[in-house]
Protein backbone atom coordinates (compact mmCIF):
# COMPACT_ATOMS: atom_id res chain seq x y z
CA UNK A 1 0.00 0.00 0.00
CA UNK A 2 2.76 2.38 0.90
CA UNK A 3 4.34 2.17 -2.57
CA UNK A 4 0.82 3.09 -4.01
CA UNK A 5 0.89 6.14 -1.64
CA UNK A 6 4.32 6.49 -3.43
CA UNK A 7 3.17 6.17 -6.37
CA UNK A 8 0.08 8.22 -6.43
CA UNK A 9 2.09 11.45 -4.93
CA UNK A 10 3.19 14.27 -7.88
CA UNK A 11 6.83 14.58 -7.31
CA UNK A 12 8.74 17.25 -8.75
CA UNK A 13 12.09 17.32 -10.32
CA UNK A 14 13.94 20.66 -11.34
CA UNK A 15 10.25 21.96 -12.04
CA UNK A 16 8.96 18.82 -14.19
CA UNK A 17 6.63 16.92 -12.30
CA UNK A 18 6.80 13.17 -13.17
CA UNK A 19 3.86 11.50 -13.79
CA UNK A 20 2.80 7.50 -13.64
CA UNK A 21 -0.09 5.18 -14.30
CA UNK A 22 -1.02 5.67 -10.60
CA UNK A 23 -1.53 9.66 -10.59
CA UNK A 24 -1.67 10.58 -14.07
CA UNK A 25 -5.71 10.91 -14.60
CA UNK A 26 -6.12 12.50 -10.80
CA UNK A 27 -3.62 15.40 -11.72
CA UNK A 28 -5.04 15.98 -14.88
CA UNK A 29 -8.67 15.94 -14.41
CA UNK A 30 -9.01 19.59 -13.50
CA UNK A 31 -6.38 20.79 -15.61
CA UNK A 32 -7.01 22.90 -18.73
CA UNK A 33 -3.02 22.40 -20.61
CA UNK A 34 -0.38 20.18 -19.25
CA UNK A 35 2.65 20.02 -21.07
CA UNK A 36 4.18 16.33 -21.65
CA UNK A 37 6.71 14.21 -22.54
CA UNK A 38 7.27 10.80 -22.74
CA UNK A 39 10.68 9.27 -22.47
CA UNK A 40 12.91 6.13 -21.79
CA UNK A 41 15.66 6.55 -19.49
CA UNK A 42 18.08 5.01 -21.86
CA UNK A 43 17.54 7.37 -24.58
CA UNK A 44 19.62 9.51 -25.88
CA UNK A 45 17.84 12.07 -27.43
CA UNK A 46 16.11 12.07 -24.53
CA UNK A 47 18.98 12.86 -21.97
CA UNK A 48 20.20 15.68 -24.61
CA UNK A 49 16.55 17.16 -24.48
CA UNK A 50 16.52 16.98 -20.74
CA UNK A 51 17.82 20.51 -19.81
CA UNK A 52 16.45 22.49 -22.48
CA UNK A 53 12.95 20.43 -20.66
CA UNK A 54 14.08 21.85 -17.65
CA UNK A 55 14.13 25.47 -19.12
CA UNK A 56 10.55 25.03 -20.52
CA UNK A 57 9.46 23.88 -17.39
CA UNK A 58 10.72 26.89 -15.41
CA UNK A 59 9.15 29.69 -17.93
CA UNK A 60 5.67 27.85 -18.07
CA UNK A 61 5.82 27.78 -14.04
CA UNK A 62 5.97 31.90 -14.22
CA UNK A 63 3.05 32.01 -16.85
CA UNK A 64 -0.27 33.67 -15.80
CA UNK A 65 -1.54 31.35 -14.86
CA UNK A 66 1.24 28.87 -14.65
CA UNK A 67 1.60 25.90 -17.07
CA UNK A 68 2.42 22.40 -15.82
CA UNK A 69 5.09 20.51 -16.96
CA UNK A 70 4.96 16.89 -16.62
CA UNK A 71 7.28 14.18 -17.88
CA UNK A 72 6.34 9.79 -17.69
CA UNK A 73 8.98 6.98 -18.24
CA UNK A 74 7.10 5.11 -21.17
CA UNK A 75 9.04 2.00 -19.87
CA UNK A 76 7.40 1.84 -16.45
CA UNK A 77 4.39 3.48 -17.50
CA UNK A 78 3.42 1.15 -20.11
CA UNK A 79 -0.50 2.03 -19.87
CA UNK A 80 -0.09 5.49 -20.54
CA UNK A 81 2.51 4.97 -23.21
CA UNK A 82 0.19 2.97 -25.28
CA UNK A 83 -2.95 4.66 -24.40
CA UNK A 84 -1.27 7.70 -26.32
CA UNK A 85 0.34 5.63 -28.66
CA UNK A 86 3.52 6.56 -27.61
CA UNK A 87 6.19 4.28 -30.53
CA UNK A 88 9.37 6.58 -30.28
CA UNK A 89 11.50 8.55 -27.88
CA UNK A 90 11.10 11.44 -26.72
CA UNK A 91 7.02 12.22 -27.79
CA UNK A 92 5.87 15.53 -26.40
CA UNK A 93 2.30 16.04 -26.43
CA UNK A 94 0.17 18.97 -25.32
CA UNK A 95 -2.97 17.99 -22.87
CA UNK A 96 -5.73 20.25 -23.76
CA UNK A 97 -8.82 19.48 -21.32
CA UNK A 98 -8.03 15.74 -21.56
CA UNK A 99 -7.46 15.82 -25.18
CA UNK A 100 -3.79 15.18 -26.56
CA UNK A 101 -2.76 17.39 -29.58
CA UNK A 102 0.46 16.30 -30.82
CA UNK A 103 3.63 18.21 -31.41
CA UNK A 104 6.04 17.64 -34.11
CA UNK A 105 7.62 21.05 -34.31
CA UNK A 106 11.44 21.67 -33.13
CA UNK A 107 12.47 20.70 -29.74
CA UNK A 108 13.58 24.25 -28.64
CA UNK A 109 12.42 26.41 -25.72
CA UNK A 110 10.99 29.17 -28.08
CA UNK A 111 8.97 26.98 -30.56
CA UNK A 112 7.55 24.49 -27.82
CA UNK A 113 6.70 27.48 -25.49
CA UNK A 114 4.88 29.50 -27.93
CA UNK A 115 2.87 25.75 -28.74
CA UNK A 116 1.40 25.53 -25.78
CA UNK A 117 0.75 29.20 -25.37
CA UNK A 118 -1.03 29.00 -28.31
CA UNK A 119 -3.28 25.95 -27.17
CA UNK A 120 -4.04 27.23 -23.81
CA UNK A 121 -5.55 30.29 -25.24
CA UNK A 122 -9.61 29.78 -24.53
CA UNK A 123 -10.43 30.60 -27.56
CA UNK A 124 -8.10 27.72 -29.00
CA UNK A 125 -10.27 24.98 -30.93
CA UNK A 126 -8.01 21.68 -32.92
CA UNK A 127 -7.56 22.02 -36.04
CA UNK A 128 -9.98 20.11 -38.86
CA UNK A 129 -8.97 17.19 -39.79
CA UNK A 130 -7.42 16.80 -43.22
CA UNK A 131 -8.08 13.28 -43.77
CA UNK A 132 -11.96 13.43 -45.56
CA UNK A 133 -14.38 11.22 -44.00
CA UNK A 134 -16.34 8.88 -46.78
CA UNK A 135 -19.56 7.30 -46.19
CA UNK A 136 -22.05 5.27 -48.88
CA UNK A 137 -23.58 9.01 -48.94
CA UNK A 138 -20.61 10.71 -50.53
CA UNK A 139 -18.01 8.37 -51.68
CA UNK A 140 -19.36 8.43 -55.47
CA UNK A 141 -19.60 12.20 -55.59
CA UNK A 142 -16.28 12.68 -53.73
CA UNK A 143 -13.89 9.89 -55.65
CA UNK A 144 -15.32 9.80 -58.77
CA UNK A 145 -14.05 12.70 -60.29
CA UNK A 146 -10.98 12.89 -57.97
CA UNK A 147 -7.87 12.80 -60.12
CA UNK A 148 -6.10 10.66 -57.41
CA UNK A 149 -7.53 10.26 -54.00
CA UNK A 150 -6.13 7.88 -51.69
CA UNK A 151 -8.63 5.91 -49.50
CA UNK A 152 -8.04 3.98 -46.28
CA UNK A 153 -10.61 1.58 -45.57
CA UNK A 154 -10.24 1.12 -41.20
CA UNK A 155 -12.21 -0.77 -37.97
CA UNK A 156 -12.11 1.17 -35.53
CA UNK A 157 -11.19 -2.27 -33.17
CA UNK A 158 -8.02 -2.63 -35.10
CA UNK A 159 -4.52 -2.05 -33.53
CA UNK A 160 -2.67 -1.18 -36.73
CA UNK A 161 -5.15 1.01 -38.02
CA UNK A 162 -4.96 3.05 -34.58
CA UNK A 163 -0.88 2.96 -35.34
CA UNK A 164 -1.61 4.31 -38.74
CA UNK A 165 -4.23 6.95 -38.00
CA UNK A 166 -1.58 9.90 -37.07
CA UNK A 167 0.72 9.25 -39.64
CA UNK A 168 -2.34 9.07 -41.69
CA UNK A 169 -3.84 12.56 -40.59
CA UNK A 170 -0.16 14.07 -40.93
CA UNK A 171 0.52 13.44 -44.73
CA UNK A 172 -3.53 14.43 -45.52
CA UNK A 173 -2.62 17.58 -43.91
CA UNK A 174 0.90 17.99 -45.83
CA UNK A 175 -0.83 16.70 -49.11
CA UNK A 176 -3.52 19.10 -48.52
CA UNK A 177 -0.72 21.95 -49.26
CA UNK A 178 0.29 21.03 -52.15
CA UNK A 179 -0.73 22.46 -55.95
CA UNK A 180 -3.52 20.99 -56.52
CA UNK A 181 -3.96 18.99 -53.31
CA UNK A 182 -3.78 15.37 -53.26
CA UNK A 183 -6.72 14.00 -51.08
CA UNK A 184 -6.33 11.50 -48.62
CA UNK A 185 -9.89 10.34 -46.94
CA UNK A 186 -10.89 7.18 -44.88
CA UNK A 187 -14.19 5.11 -44.52
CA UNK A 188 -15.05 2.80 -41.02
CA UNK A 189 -15.75 -0.39 -42.93
CA UNK A 190 -17.49 -1.67 -40.32
CA UNK A 191 -20.13 0.54 -40.04
CA UNK A 192 -20.06 0.62 -44.29
CA UNK A 193 -20.27 -2.28 -45.38
CA UNK A 194 -21.57 -1.96 -48.92
CA UNK A 195 -18.44 0.23 -49.86
CA UNK A 196 -16.08 -2.27 -47.85
CA UNK A 197 -17.50 -5.47 -50.30
CA UNK A 198 -17.66 -3.29 -53.23
CA UNK A 199 -13.80 -3.07 -53.21
CA UNK A 200 -13.28 -6.39 -51.74
CA UNK A 201 -12.09 -5.51 -48.30
CA UNK A 202 -11.25 -8.58 -46.16
CA UNK A 203 -8.29 -6.86 -43.87
CA UNK A 204 -7.71 -3.77 -42.11
CA UNK A 205 -6.16 -1.18 -43.01
CA UNK A 206 -6.93 -1.70 -46.59
CA UNK A 207 -5.30 1.30 -48.61
CA UNK A 208 -6.58 1.79 -52.32
CA UNK A 209 -6.08 4.52 -54.47
CA UNK A 210 -8.84 5.70 -56.96
CA UNK A 211 -8.16 7.40 -60.12
CA UNK A 212 -11.47 9.08 -61.69
CA UNK A 213 -13.74 6.45 -59.53
CA UNK A 214 -11.50 3.17 -60.50
CA UNK A 215 -9.50 1.27 -57.57
CA UNK A 216 -5.92 0.81 -57.82
CA UNK A 217 -4.01 -1.16 -54.41
CA UNK A 218 -1.57 1.04 -52.55
CA UNK A 219 1.57 -0.77 -51.37
CA UNK A 220 3.26 2.26 -50.54
CA UNK A 221 4.79 2.84 -46.92
CA UNK A 222 2.55 3.35 -43.80
CA UNK A 223 4.41 6.24 -42.35
CA UNK A 224 3.66 10.18 -42.84
CA UNK A 225 7.07 10.66 -44.76
CA UNK A 226 6.60 7.64 -46.87
CA UNK A 227 3.12 8.14 -47.88
CA UNK A 228 3.60 11.89 -49.11
CA UNK A 229 6.56 11.09 -51.13
CA UNK A 230 4.68 7.89 -52.97
CA UNK A 231 1.57 9.94 -53.57
CA UNK A 232 3.82 12.76 -55.10
CA UNK A 233 5.21 10.09 -57.18
CA UNK A 234 1.91 8.50 -57.97
CA UNK A 235 -0.11 11.85 -58.75
CA UNK A 236 2.76 12.50 -61.44
CA UNK A 237 2.07 10.93 -65.05
CA UNK A 238 2.58 7.31 -65.46
CA UNK A 239 5.10 7.33 -67.75
CA UNK A 240 8.12 9.72 -68.25
CA UNK A 241 9.18 10.66 -71.04
CA UNK A 242 12.63 10.37 -73.03
CA UNK A 243 14.78 12.43 -75.28
CA UNK A 244 17.51 11.15 -76.06
CA UNK A 245 18.89 7.72 -77.73
CA UNK A 246 21.67 7.79 -75.06
CA UNK A 247 19.09 7.38 -72.15
CA UNK A 248 17.91 4.29 -74.40
CA UNK A 249 21.53 2.86 -74.56
CA UNK A 250 21.72 3.29 -71.11
CA UNK A 251 19.02 1.18 -70.24
CA UNK A 252 20.14 -1.76 -72.16
CA UNK A 253 23.81 -1.57 -71.06
CA UNK A 254 22.96 -1.02 -67.27
CA UNK A 255 19.16 -1.96 -66.77
CA UNK A 256 18.21 -4.54 -64.27
CA UNK A 257 14.58 -4.93 -65.34
CA UNK A 258 12.19 -4.37 -68.50
CA UNK A 259 12.14 -1.47 -70.76
CA UNK A 260 9.20 -0.20 -71.77
CA UNK A 261 8.99 2.76 -74.27
CA UNK A 262 6.07 4.26 -76.33
CA UNK A 263 7.40 5.58 -79.41
CA UNK A 264 4.58 8.32 -80.84
CA UNK A 265 4.50 11.17 -83.10
CA UNK A 266 3.40 13.90 -80.73
CA UNK A 267 0.92 14.40 -77.54
CA UNK A 268 -2.07 14.84 -79.87
CA UNK A 269 -1.27 11.33 -81.41
CA UNK A 270 -4.46 9.60 -80.35
CA UNK A 271 -3.16 6.33 -79.13
CA UNK A 272 -0.91 8.53 -76.92
CA UNK A 273 -3.65 8.72 -74.27
CA UNK A 274 -4.45 5.31 -74.67
CA UNK A 275 -0.88 4.37 -73.42
CA UNK A 276 -1.04 6.50 -70.73
CA UNK A 277 -4.40 5.19 -69.32
CA UNK A 278 -2.78 1.14 -69.27
CA UNK A 279 0.32 3.07 -67.83
CA UNK A 280 -1.50 3.96 -65.29
CA UNK A 281 -3.07 0.71 -64.22
CA UNK A 282 0.43 -1.44 -64.34
CA UNK A 283 2.21 1.45 -62.77
CA UNK A 284 2.36 0.18 -59.23
CA UNK A 285 4.58 -2.77 -60.96
CA UNK A 286 6.36 -1.40 -63.97
CA UNK A 287 8.36 1.93 -65.14
CA UNK A 288 6.94 2.95 -68.08
CA UNK A 289 8.52 5.40 -70.49
CA UNK A 290 7.94 7.70 -73.93
CA UNK A 291 9.16 8.98 -76.72
CA UNK A 292 8.35 11.86 -79.54
CA UNK A 293 11.72 11.37 -80.33
CA UNK A 294 12.91 10.46 -84.22
CA UNK A 295 16.33 9.41 -83.33
CA UNK A 296 15.08 6.82 -80.51
CA UNK A 297 12.37 5.15 -83.00
CA UNK A 298 15.25 4.93 -85.74
CA UNK A 299 17.43 3.20 -83.10
CA UNK A 300 14.68 1.00 -82.30
CA UNK A 301 13.56 0.91 -85.75
CA UNK A 302 9.85 1.16 -85.37
CA UNK A 303 7.86 3.96 -86.85
CA UNK A 304 5.20 6.06 -84.38
CA UNK A 305 2.12 4.36 -83.08
CA UNK A 306 4.17 1.05 -81.53
CA UNK A 307 4.68 -0.13 -78.14
CA UNK A 308 8.55 -1.69 -77.64
CA UNK A 309 9.15 -4.20 -74.61
CA UNK A 310 12.39 -5.29 -74.52
CA UNK A 311 15.25 -6.60 -71.64
CA UNK A 312 18.25 -4.95 -70.65
CA UNK A 313 21.78 -6.96 -72.52
CA UNK A 314 22.73 -8.79 -70.05
CA UNK A 315 19.44 -11.05 -69.84
CA UNK A 316 19.03 -10.86 -73.63
CA UNK A 317 19.42 -14.27 -75.47
CA UNK A 318 19.66 -16.20 -78.85
CA UNK A 319 16.75 -17.93 -77.31
CA UNK A 320 14.38 -15.37 -77.73
CA UNK A 321 13.26 -12.52 -79.76
CA UNK A 322 15.43 -8.93 -78.97
CA UNK A 323 12.09 -6.99 -78.95
CA UNK A 324 8.17 -7.39 -78.97
CA UNK A 325 6.35 -4.83 -80.42
CA UNK A 326 3.03 -4.05 -80.53
CA UNK A 327 1.14 -1.91 -83.24
CA UNK A 328 -0.96 0.69 -81.10
CA UNK A 329 -4.49 1.20 -83.31
CA UNK A 330 -6.90 3.68 -81.98
CA UNK A 331 -9.06 0.41 -81.74
CA UNK A 332 -6.21 -1.59 -79.15
CA UNK A 333 -8.01 -1.98 -75.73
CA UNK A 334 -6.27 -1.04 -72.32
CA UNK A 335 -6.26 -4.57 -71.71
CA UNK A 336 -4.29 -5.71 -74.66
CA UNK A 337 -1.64 -3.39 -73.99
CA UNK A 338 -1.14 -4.68 -70.40
CA UNK A 339 -1.24 -7.87 -71.52
CA UNK A 340 1.25 -7.29 -74.05
CA UNK A 341 3.86 -5.75 -71.30
CA UNK A 342 2.92 -8.65 -68.53
CA UNK A 343 3.62 -11.50 -71.07
CA UNK A 344 6.83 -10.11 -72.01
CA UNK A 345 8.27 -8.28 -68.74
CA UNK A 346 10.11 -11.43 -68.27
CA UNK A 347 13.18 -12.72 -69.88
CA UNK A 348 13.12 -16.17 -70.88
CA UNK A 349 15.56 -16.90 -67.77
CA UNK A 350 15.27 -13.95 -65.20
CA UNK A 351 17.51 -12.90 -62.16
CA UNK A 352 14.58 -13.12 -59.35
CA UNK A 353 15.95 -11.50 -56.32
CA UNK A 354 13.90 -10.19 -52.84
CA UNK A 355 13.25 -6.80 -54.24
CA UNK A 356 10.70 -8.31 -57.23
CA UNK A 357 9.55 -12.13 -56.43
CA UNK A 358 6.65 -11.11 -55.43
CA UNK A 359 5.44 -8.61 -58.19
CA UNK A 360 7.46 -10.44 -61.12
CA UNK A 361 7.62 -13.96 -59.73
CA UNK A 362 4.20 -14.42 -58.54
CA UNK A 363 3.33 -17.26 -61.40
CA UNK A 364 4.02 -20.95 -60.56
CA UNK A 365 5.27 -23.24 -61.67
CA UNK A 366 8.68 -21.18 -61.25
CA UNK A 367 12.12 -23.14 -61.89
CA UNK A 368 14.58 -21.85 -59.45
CA UNK A 369 18.17 -22.11 -60.11
CA UNK A 370 20.21 -20.79 -56.97
CA UNK A 371 23.87 -20.67 -56.85
CA UNK A 372 26.58 -17.12 -57.10
CA UNK A 373 24.00 -14.60 -58.97
CA UNK A 374 26.22 -11.51 -59.57
CA UNK A 375 25.87 -9.24 -62.70
CA UNK A 376 28.69 -7.58 -62.22
CA UNK A 377 32.06 -7.17 -63.84
CA UNK A 378 34.16 -9.70 -62.30
CA UNK A 379 31.46 -12.49 -61.75
CA UNK A 380 29.43 -11.61 -65.33
CA UNK A 381 31.31 -14.58 -67.08
CA UNK A 382 30.44 -17.10 -64.27
CA UNK A 383 27.13 -16.12 -63.57
CA UNK A 384 26.18 -16.11 -67.49
CA UNK A 385 28.43 -19.54 -67.70
CA UNK A 386 24.90 -21.05 -65.43
CA UNK A 387 22.66 -18.82 -66.81
CA UNK A 388 23.04 -20.57 -70.07
CA UNK A 389 22.92 -23.78 -69.30
CA UNK A 390 19.22 -23.12 -67.82
CA UNK A 391 18.39 -21.13 -71.03
CA UNK A 392 19.39 -24.14 -73.01
CA UNK A 393 16.03 -26.18 -71.20
CA UNK A 394 13.45 -23.23 -70.31
CA UNK A 395 13.33 -22.81 -74.03
CA UNK A 396 11.44 -26.07 -74.23
CA UNK A 397 9.28 -24.83 -71.76
CA UNK A 398 7.57 -21.81 -72.37
CA UNK A 399 4.52 -23.12 -69.98
CA UNK A 400 7.29 -22.95 -67.17
CA UNK A 401 8.82 -19.70 -65.94
CA UNK A 402 12.51 -19.84 -65.19
CA UNK A 403 14.76 -17.63 -62.61
CA UNK A 404 18.42 -17.90 -61.43
CA UNK A 405 18.23 -16.66 -57.48
CA UNK A 406 21.37 -15.63 -55.34
CA UNK A 407 22.21 -18.56 -53.14
CA UNK A 408 23.27 -15.84 -50.02
CA UNK A 409 19.16 -14.12 -50.88
CA UNK A 410 17.21 -17.04 -50.17
CA UNK A 411 19.13 -19.59 -47.79
CA UNK A 412 15.83 -19.32 -46.01
CA UNK A 413 14.37 -21.35 -49.29
CA UNK A 414 17.26 -22.91 -49.68
CA UNK A 415 16.92 -24.66 -46.14
CA UNK A 416 13.18 -25.04 -45.76
CA UNK A 417 14.23 -27.44 -49.52
CA UNK A 418 16.45 -29.34 -47.31
CA UNK A 419 19.50 -28.23 -49.84
CA UNK A 420 21.75 -26.54 -46.94
CA UNK A 421 23.75 -29.28 -47.09
CA UNK A 422 24.10 -30.12 -50.52
CA UNK A 423 27.31 -29.33 -50.72
CA UNK A 424 26.81 -28.54 -54.70
CA UNK A 425 27.67 -25.19 -56.79
CA UNK A 426 24.30 -25.36 -58.07
CA UNK A 427 20.89 -26.22 -56.86
CA UNK A 428 17.69 -26.42 -58.08
CA UNK A 429 14.11 -26.03 -56.67
CA UNK A 430 10.09 -25.83 -58.65
CA UNK A 431 7.89 -23.83 -56.66
CA UNK A 432 4.31 -24.68 -57.36
CA UNK A 433 0.58 -23.80 -56.95
CA UNK A 434 -0.57 -24.62 -53.71
CA UNK A 435 2.71 -23.78 -51.78
CA UNK A 436 4.04 -27.14 -53.11
CA UNK A 437 7.93 -27.21 -53.57
CA UNK A 438 10.51 -29.92 -54.94
CA UNK A 439 13.88 -30.22 -55.12
CA UNK A 440 16.03 -31.21 -57.42
CA UNK A 441 18.67 -34.19 -56.00
CA UNK A 442 22.01 -32.87 -55.68
CA UNK A 443 24.27 -33.80 -58.25
CA UNK A 444 26.79 -32.24 -60.94
CA UNK A 445 24.42 -29.09 -62.49
CA UNK A 446 23.91 -29.49 -66.33
CA UNK A 447 21.58 -29.23 -69.29
CA UNK A 448 20.63 -32.73 -69.45
CA UNK A 449 20.18 -32.88 -65.33
CA UNK A 450 17.56 -30.09 -65.20
CA UNK A 451 15.93 -31.32 -68.38
CA UNK A 452 14.91 -34.84 -66.70
CA UNK A 453 14.12 -32.99 -63.16
CA UNK A 454 11.68 -30.73 -65.24
CA UNK A 455 10.58 -33.69 -67.48
CA UNK A 456 9.99 -35.14 -64.33
CA UNK A 457 8.09 -32.68 -62.61
CA UNK A 458 5.98 -32.47 -65.76
CA UNK A 459 5.03 -36.15 -65.73
CA UNK A 460 3.86 -35.89 -61.98
CA UNK A 461 6.67 -38.25 -60.59
CA UNK A 462 8.18 -35.72 -57.80
CA UNK A 463 7.44 -36.13 -54.46
CA UNK A 464 6.49 -32.44 -53.22
CA UNK A 465 8.78 -31.09 -49.94
CA UNK A 466 6.97 -30.32 -47.01
CA UNK A 467 8.05 -29.08 -44.28
CA UNK A 468 6.74 -30.55 -41.13
CA UNK A 469 7.13 -31.87 -37.29
CA UNK A 470 7.16 -35.52 -36.71
CA UNK A 471 2.86 -36.48 -37.20
CA UNK A 472 2.06 -36.76 -33.50
CA UNK A 473 1.71 -40.63 -31.56
CA UNK A 474 -1.54 -39.57 -29.84
CA UNK A 475 -3.61 -37.31 -31.07
CA UNK A 476 -7.00 -37.69 -29.38
CA UNK A 477 -7.00 -34.08 -27.22
CA UNK A 478 -10.06 -31.97 -27.84
CA UNK A 479 -7.64 -29.65 -29.90
CA UNK A 480 -6.33 -32.12 -33.03
CA UNK A 481 -2.57 -31.12 -34.11
CA UNK A 482 -1.83 -30.73 -37.64
CA UNK A 483 1.64 -30.80 -39.21
CA UNK A 484 2.84 -30.06 -42.67
CA UNK A 485 2.50 -33.75 -43.61
CA UNK A 486 -1.41 -34.01 -42.07
CA UNK A 487 -2.54 -30.66 -43.14
CA UNK A 488 -3.92 -32.18 -46.34
CA UNK A 489 -5.35 -35.10 -44.84
CA UNK A 490 -7.52 -33.36 -41.46
CA UNK A 491 -7.85 -29.90 -42.37
CA UNK A 492 -9.11 -30.75 -46.03
CA UNK A 493 -10.92 -33.52 -45.52
CA UNK A 494 -14.35 -33.36 -46.81
CA UNK A 495 -15.97 -35.60 -44.43
CA UNK A 496 -15.35 -32.51 -41.61
CA UNK A 497 -15.58 -28.92 -40.63
CA UNK A 498 -12.14 -27.98 -39.30
CA UNK A 499 -11.62 -25.02 -37.16
CA UNK A 500 -7.67 -24.51 -37.81
CA UNK A 501 -5.39 -22.01 -35.79
CA UNK A 502 -2.18 -21.35 -36.92
CA UNK A 503 0.45 -20.34 -34.14
CA UNK A 504 3.66 -19.49 -33.40
CA UNK A 505 5.40 -21.01 -30.28
CA UNK A 506 6.71 -17.22 -29.39
CA UNK A 507 3.71 -15.23 -29.76
CA UNK A 508 1.88 -13.57 -26.38
CA UNK A 509 -1.25 -13.68 -28.34
CA UNK A 510 -1.50 -17.25 -29.14
CA UNK A 511 -0.22 -18.28 -25.66
CA UNK A 512 -3.32 -16.22 -24.11
CA UNK A 513 -5.53 -17.60 -26.20
CA UNK A 514 -4.57 -21.18 -25.63
CA UNK A 515 -6.82 -22.02 -22.46
CA UNK A 516 -9.93 -20.48 -24.37
CA UNK A 517 -8.94 -22.49 -27.37
CA UNK A 518 -8.55 -25.97 -25.42
CA UNK A 519 -12.13 -25.43 -23.84
CA UNK A 520 -13.37 -24.62 -27.32
CA UNK A 521 -12.11 -28.38 -28.49
CA UNK A 522 -14.19 -29.72 -24.93
CA UNK A 523 -17.42 -28.18 -26.31
CA UNK A 524 -17.03 -29.32 -29.43
CA UNK A 525 -15.57 -33.06 -28.41
CA UNK A 526 -18.45 -34.47 -29.33
CA UNK A 527 -19.41 -33.40 -32.68
CA UNK A 528 -18.88 -36.13 -35.22
CA UNK A 529 -18.58 -33.74 -38.49
CA UNK A 530 -16.43 -30.71 -36.86
CA UNK A 531 -13.08 -30.83 -35.62
CA UNK A 532 -11.06 -28.08 -33.83
CA UNK A 533 -7.53 -28.16 -34.77
CA UNK A 534 -4.31 -25.94 -34.52
CA UNK A 535 -1.04 -25.61 -36.34
CA UNK A 536 2.28 -24.36 -35.62
CA UNK A 537 2.84 -22.72 -38.77
CA UNK A 538 6.49 -21.62 -37.60
CA UNK A 539 7.38 -25.18 -38.09
CA UNK A 540 5.34 -26.46 -40.96
CA UNK A 541 4.54 -26.00 -44.50
CA UNK A 542 0.67 -24.76 -44.52
CA UNK A 543 -0.30 -26.42 -48.13
CA UNK A 544 -2.66 -24.96 -49.76
CA UNK A 545 -2.81 -20.87 -50.88
CA UNK A 546 -6.04 -20.35 -49.51
CA UNK A 547 -4.95 -20.31 -45.72
CA UNK A 548 -2.95 -17.19 -45.84
CA UNK A 549 -0.85 -16.53 -42.58
CA UNK A 550 0.44 -13.30 -42.14
CA UNK A 551 0.11 -12.42 -38.25
CA UNK A 552 -0.54 -15.47 -35.25
CA UNK A 553 -3.05 -16.15 -34.18
CA UNK A 554 -4.60 -17.00 -37.75
CA UNK A 555 -8.22 -18.78 -37.67
CA UNK A 556 -9.92 -19.96 -40.49
CA UNK A 557 -13.24 -22.04 -40.36
CA UNK A 558 -12.92 -24.80 -43.39
CA UNK A 559 -16.58 -25.88 -44.62
CA UNK A 560 -16.65 -29.65 -45.37
CA UNK A 561 -17.90 -28.57 -48.90
CA UNK A 562 -15.46 -25.55 -49.52
CA UNK A 563 -12.05 -26.68 -48.58
CA UNK A 564 -10.48 -23.83 -50.75
CA UNK A 565 -13.00 -21.04 -49.38
CA UNK A 566 -11.90 -20.95 -46.15
CA UNK A 567 -13.59 -17.86 -43.83
CA UNK A 568 -11.25 -16.27 -41.83
CA UNK A 569 -12.09 -15.28 -38.34
CA UNK A 570 -11.47 -11.45 -38.18
CA UNK A 571 -13.14 -9.07 -35.74
CA UNK A 572 -14.85 -10.31 -32.63
CA UNK A 573 -12.97 -11.21 -29.34
CA UNK A 574 -11.22 -14.22 -29.23
CA UNK A 575 -13.22 -15.63 -26.02
CA UNK A 576 -15.43 -18.94 -25.87
CA UNK A 577 -18.67 -16.96 -26.71
CA UNK A 578 -17.22 -15.29 -29.79
CA UNK A 579 -15.56 -18.30 -31.15
CA UNK A 580 -18.63 -20.73 -30.57
CA UNK A 581 -21.09 -18.02 -31.95
CA UNK A 582 -18.34 -18.17 -35.55
CA UNK A 583 -18.41 -21.99 -35.84
CA UNK A 584 -22.10 -22.27 -34.95
CA UNK A 585 -22.52 -19.68 -37.96
CA UNK A 586 -20.64 -21.44 -40.14
CA UNK A 587 -20.95 -25.23 -39.68
CA UNK A 588 -22.43 -26.97 -42.16
CA UNK A 589 -24.09 -30.04 -39.74
CA UNK A 590 -24.40 -29.54 -35.85
CA UNK A 591 -25.78 -32.03 -33.85
CA UNK A 592 -26.06 -29.44 -30.90
CA UNK A 593 -29.29 -27.41 -30.84
CA UNK A 594 -28.23 -23.63 -31.07
CA UNK A 595 -29.91 -22.69 -27.88
CA UNK A 596 -27.32 -24.08 -26.01
CA UNK A 597 -25.06 -21.39 -26.68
Amino acid sequence: DDDDDDNSEVKEENDVLVLNDANFDTFTADKDTVLLEFYAPWCGHCKQFAPEYEKIAKTLKENDPPIPVAKIDATAATALASRFDVSGYPTIKILKKGQPVDYDGSRTEDAIVAKVKEISDPNWTPPPEATLVLTQDNFDDVVKDADIILVEFYAPWCGHCKRLAPEYEKAAQELSKRTPPIPLAKVDATAETELAKKFDVTGYPTLKIFRKGKPYDYSGPREKYGIVDYMIEQAGPPSKQIQATKQVQEFLKDGDDVIIIGVFSGETDEVYQLYQEAANSLREDYKFHHTFSSEIAKLLKVSPGKLVVMQPEKFQSKHEPKMYVLDLKYSTSESEIKEHVVKHALPLVGHRKPSNDAKRYAKRPLVVVYYTVDFSFDYRVATQYWRGKVLEVAKDFPEYVFAVSDEEDYSSEIKDLGLLESGEDVNVAILDEGGKKYAMEPEEFDSDALRQFVLAFKKGKLKPIVKSQPVPKNNKGPVKVVVGKTFDTIVMDPKNDVLIEFYAPWCGHCKKLEPVYTELGKKYKNEKNLVIAKMDATANDVTNDHYKVEGFPTIYFAPRDKKNNPIKFEGGDRDLEHLSKFIEEHATKLSRTKEEL
